[in-house]
């Protein structure tokens, strides 16, 4: 006997036969059935729902494809995989496998690049929380240290009195580069003088090797003409301290900030289609650097720590559907087992969500809120979404950078994450929380026994 189909109300809907909108798009929304040719029923029902889903192919294709891009235009370029955009160690190694060095910002990281089998001298300490612990560390297995303020500055001079080692320096350089608002909290600024006077004051000492030059002009860049502007003004630095003190760098490092495919909240178009490609980062940047007053017979190895564009697109969170309500102004609404506790960047971007199977042509305005009791828990507050019903599955794409790192445990426990490897095999790589593990580092004093 067959199923009884479900009951769906009637709805009015505007047809426009023939003609598309003015974006080009289809009346009818795409389904994802499938990740890496995985059914996501399948996925669901051998780890839960909701679980992350991560595919190692979609980051080796889109690392080879940024790599191709810089180093067809310059002669010599590194990647360092950026820990704090997703630092599973599955993950983290992948990308080290492919020949990224690895970029940390904080002690953790910088273990943990370590315990992944990074050598010290693959390593590229960023940030302004830097202990002298960190900094003796660093200096002592080799590392490139990224000098962010002058009290660190003073703190590793005072650590070269007493290391073997002499610390191997570069300064971050924050500029202006014409985008708003200039990103000027970290590093030392090239307006203001700050810069040069950190560089002399280095090599004055003659206590650190200064190796190189970092910027980092801001996140989700949606244009690549300031990297153009950035690189050309650590170009004249570099230039400057070659005229005085007939000192080369080893390397210039462009930082990250690239953007990914994903939608930021009030945009007119989609991310896919306004984003630049890596092959318009890499002409800006190359550009700058080739044409600049740099020795041609000794060209600096350019750096790039880019994250987001190579992890965002090989991030998915499937799961189930809640619960459908209506709202008091008429609205659908519908209650997935996603939230932003798990989904930090649904506060930035408009996240894609497809169904998992097949579904009726009606479609309406809704919002999609996470199961948190929390007013904030939106998920999209508003897209023209088809009727799913309880128990039916979901697919978030796009979700590969930051969710995992600046994820809480908040009311609902943190689910598995998953890795699909480039032969179609699935492999958990971070287990789902328990009550047991959540509560493992808790003491209740005796008098509460």
């Amino acid at each position: 006997m067959s199923e009884k189909l479900k009951y769906e109300r009637p709805i009015i809907t505007k047809i426009t036969a023939g003609v598309t909108d003015k974006f080009g798009m289809q009346s009818k929304m795409p389904i994802i059935t499938a990740i890496d040719n995985i059914p996501v029923e399948k996925l669901i029902k051998d780890y839960g729902s909701p679980s992350f889903i991560l595919s190692e192919k979609t980051i080796k294709k889109t690392f080879n494809d940024a790599k191709r891009a810089f180093t067809t235009r310059y002669p010599n370029v590194q990647f360092a995989w950026s820990y704090k955009t997703n630092y599973m160690n599955a993950v983290c190694r992948i990308f080290h496998k492919e020949g990224s060095w690895a970029e940390v910002v904080s002690g953790f990281e910088y273990d943990k690049a370590l315990r992944n089998g990074v050598a010290g001298n693959k390593i590229i300490f960023n940030g302004p929380d830097k202990s002298k612990e960190d900094l003796i560390k660093a200096t002592e297995n080799g590392s490139y240290i990224h000098i962010d303020h002058f009290d660190e500055l003073y703190d590793l001079l005072s650590i070269a009195e007493t290391t073997e080692k002499r610390p191997k320096v570069a300064i971050r350089v924050n500029m202006d580069t014409g985008i708003y608002p200039q990103w000027d909290r970290f590093g030392f600024n090239y307006e203001n003088g700050e810069a040069w006077n950190a560089l002399n004051r280095i090599l004055i000492s003659k206590k650190l090797d200064l190796v190189g030059l970092h910027t980092h002009i801001g996140t989700y860049m949606m244009t690549p003409t300031p990297y153009a502007v950035a690189a050309s003004k650590l170009a004249e630095l570099a230039v400057r301290l070659d005229r005085k003190f007939n000192h080369k760098i080893k390397y210039i490092d462009m930082g990250g900030g690239f953007a990914s495919k994903n939608t930021l909240k009030g945009a007119y178009l989609p991310g896919k289609d306004t984003c630049p490609t890596f092959d318009e980062y890499a002409e800006a940047i190359s550009d700058a650097l080739i044409n600049s007053e740099l020795d041609p017979n000794e060209m600096p190895t350019l750096f790039l720590e880019t994250g987001r564009a190579l992890i965002d697109d090989a991030g998915y969170i499937i799961g189930s559907v809640l619960a459908n309500k209506r709202l008091a102004n008429g609205r659908r609404s519908m209650i997935i087992d996603t939230g932003v506790n798990m989904l930090f960047t649904s506060f930035w971007y408009e996240h894609e969500i497809y169904p998992a199977k097949e579904f009726s042509s009606h479609a309406e305005d809704t919002t999609i809120y996470g199961p948190l009791c929390m007013n904030i828990d939106v998920i999209r507050s508003a897209v023209k979404f088809p009727l799913l019903q309880k128990g039916d599955h979901y697919v978030i794409k796009r979700i590969g950078a930051y969710n995992m790192t600046q994820w809480m445990q908040f009311i609902t426990l943190r689910p598995k994450i998953v890795l699909i490897d480039t032969e179609g095999n699935t492999h958990i790589i971070r287990e789902n929380e328990t009550n047991e593990s959540m509560t493992a580092l808790e003491k209740v004093p005796n008098y509460l026994n």
